[in-house]
């Protein structure tokens, strides 16, 4: 059954689920899998941008009051007024949760990261702080964000591992349009063999922390990525195999 959504009120959007990468029309930030869609305009809603809330708030936000907005609330469209938002520090182009008392800007995918996150025996925060190298990236910043606005990172209780929540974007896209996703998956994660070799000994537990990295990717990148019902899939799959 197909709904109206006030941004594309001329025809109905219905949910749709494809393994092909899509540019949601609401928030303009890339998304995969499942999404509201209108086939005649090809226009796409991520599912957070189709039932957005009118105001919300973040755990990692203490006060905080987001009120949601079609367009970024700006004085100008010049560069310097441009808005970022402050989990990925990419631009904010489109729908977005904005706190006025504060400035802060979400995208309405990334409102959804959670302020904490475990993976198998590994507990991790979310931080706004770079405090290291991201541990897939080997750098601090992003690239593609703005001094300030750097986007954050997830720590690990040891303070010894650290992921840009933006890495996770960026490597499933890359993998799911090449079409050989999980394959991706795996050779991907022989970017992270040196610093896995060094917080391991030996192989057996160097195989628990891939499996570990690959889960928790797989995780942010879902939330990213509109997709939340891949997160639940992703971590069945990987514990049933192991």
């Amino acid at each position: 059954m197909g709904r109206i959504h006030p941004s594309h009120a001329d025809h109905e959007l219905e949910l749709k689920s494809f393994e092909k990468t899509y540019k949601c029309k609401g928030c303009k930030e890339p998304g995969f899998g499942s999404r509201y869609r209108c086939e005649l305009c090809d226009y796409d809603l991520h599912k957070e941008c189709m039932f957005p809330s009118t105001t919300t708030d973040h755990d990692f936000f203490e006060n905080s009051t987001f009120k949601f907005f079609v367009q970024p609330p700006q004085n100008c469209s010049c560069a310097k007024c441009q808005r970022y938002c402050d989990a990925c520090g990419k631009p904010i182009k489109g729908f977005v949760y904005h706190d006025e008392k504060n400035g802060w800007d979400l995208h309405p995918c990334c409102r959804n990261l959670p302020s904490k996150l475990r993976v198998d025996d590994v507990k991790f925060d979310l931080c706004d702080k770079v405090l290291s190298k991201c541990l897939w990236c080997n750098k601090k910043n992003r690239e593609g964000t703005v001094s300030g606005v750097r986007g954050w990172t997830y720590v690990s209780k040891c303070n010894e591992l650290h992921f840009h929540v933006n890495c996770a974007t960026e490597m499933a896209l890359e993998g799911w349009d090449k079409g050989t996703y999980n394959d991706d998956y795996s050779l991907a994660l022989q970017k992270v063999e040196l610093p896995i070799q060094r917080h391991n000994r030996n192989q057996r537990n160097g195989n628990k922390f891939i499996r570990m990295v690959k889960i928790f990717f797989k995780t942010i990148a879902a939330i990213l990525l509109g997709d939340p019902t891949i997160t639940l899939t992703c971590l069945l799959v990987e514990f049933l195999a192991n």
